[in-house]
């Protein structure tokens, strides 16, 4: 169990803060959520270089930086208070793990280094998360083929590497698909074009898009000739996150492990995606406390501050009590995920589903607290609670993780 951060862990935390305040500013996020690829290069391109993030958990020997869950969880925390919009979630969290658990040498010395250096974009079809997935593999010619639909994956239009698990005859296998997307997701464009509606802030919606690739290899390496792998957009309320739907025609894919083992190592990544996303949903709850906290001093009625009135006291003391219970929870499961701690399996899923339900409550009552302010587009109270619904969901909802913790413990 985390009980204190080291001295080295407290400034990572404090540089990546510093970092993000400058790149994911509520400026940043509101400009970024407009564009149609949904993050933007530069600061993608600075958190991988100068920081070092994106492969902190990832070896040495495959490019990273060698840390742990620990570290990176730190990471997730503060993009979670910021609202970062971009792909760090889909590539880091879930296509790295996916990679380190296969336990395919050369899937890992192939992909991982791009993911770690930031040109290479990954995500994972994971199933679960209220998304479909009925996708078959099948071998033709000594190539892995996959045929089917797979539904709000993360960030799967602007990814250069998407990781799919499939069903062959012998069993569920994952299979990496090399899209061929160029590297600074040049060419996105909103399905809607100049008729798209720009509202306050100069947000423009860009849903719906569809994007036909002939994949020719992950971040300039060389592919196959494939053609028939498809995205489209899907029209989400959060724009902080993208969801996109995947068809697959025939495409090309490779095996990631052994094509008939994809349950165990799903079920893994599943587990560890979990943790991420609850210490993220923690930092955005804690950010939606603050916010509200910060309201409560400010706003003044009949001549004092509304946090002096008790029934708006009692109702942050109990956010608070929820952000910090979901804290320990978070922190709990993000030990077993670095110690690789026989408790992960029932950790994540009780992790997810309080964090999940934490971050609603607050970021809920943070809108209550500003009044009729807080259901305006100018006030970004309504980010959070977006982010904090469309988290709920991610990975399947709270219902979803309890059953899991119930399921592993027999009950």
């Amino acid at each position: 169990m985390i009980r204190e951060f080291s001295e080295e862990q407290l400034e990572l935390r404090q540089t990546v803060r510093r970092f993000l305040a400058e790149y994911s500013a509520e400026a940043d996020v509101r400009r970024t959520m407009a564009t149609a690829s949904g993050y933007d290069q530069k600061t993608w391109e600075a958190m991988a270089t100068q920081l070092g993030l994106h492969g902190l958990a990832i070896p040495e020997e495959y490019g990273g930086q060698g840390f742990g869950w620990v570290e990176l969880g730190i990471v997730l925390e503060e993009t979670g208070r910021a609202l970062l919009c971009g792909p760090f979630f889909s590539s880091v969290v879930l296509a790295a793990s996916a990679l380190l658990e296969s336990g395919d040498e050369a899937a890992k010395r192939r992909y991982l280094p791009g993911i770690a250096d930031g040109s290479v974009i990954a995500t994972v079809a994971l199933p679960g998360g209220g998304g479909e997935l009925d996708v078959a593999a099948e071998l033709v010619d000594g190539r892995w083929r996959l045929t089917g639909r797979a539904a709000l994956v993360t960030d799967a239009h602007v990814a250069h590497l998407v990781i799919v698990p499939a069903r062959t005859p012998a069993g569920l296998g994952l299979f990496a698909i090399e899209t061929g997307r160029p590297a600074d997701g040049a060419g996105l464009t909103s399905a809607m074009g100049a008729n798209a509606p720009t509202g306050a802030a100069g947000r423009t919606d860009t849903v719906g898009r569809t994007d036909t690739v002939g994949a020719t290899g992950a971040a300039g390496r060389a592919g196959s000739d494939q053609t028939g792998f498809r995205t489209t957009l899907r029209p989400t309320l959060d724009q902080t996150r993208r969801l996109a739907d995947i068809d697959l025609d025939a495409v090309t894919a490779a095996a990631v492990g052994d094509p008939t083992g994809g349950e165990a190592i799903l079920a893994r990544v599943l587990d560890l995606a979990a943790v991420g996303l609850a210490v993220e949903q923690t930092g955005g709850a804690q950010a939606a406390l603050d916010m509200a906290v910060e309201y409560l001093k400010v706003r003044v009625q009949f001549g004092q501050p509304i946090g002096a009135f008790q029934a708006l006291k009692h109702m942050a003391a109990d956010v608070l009590v929820e952000v910090e219970t979901a804290r320990s929870a978070a922190y709990y499961a993000l030990s077993a995920a670095a110690d690789r701690s026989d408790a992960l399996p029932v950790a994540a899923p009780l992790a997810a589903a309080y964090c999940s339900d934490a971050f609603v409550t607050a970021a809920h009552q943070n809108i209550q607290v500003h009044g009729g302010m807080g259901f305006t587009w100018e006030i970004p109270a309504h980010l959070y609670f977006k982010r904090a619904r469309s988290s709920q969901l991610l990975l399947g909802e709270p219902a979803f993780h309890r059953a899991r913790v119930a399921e592993r413990l027999g009950l």
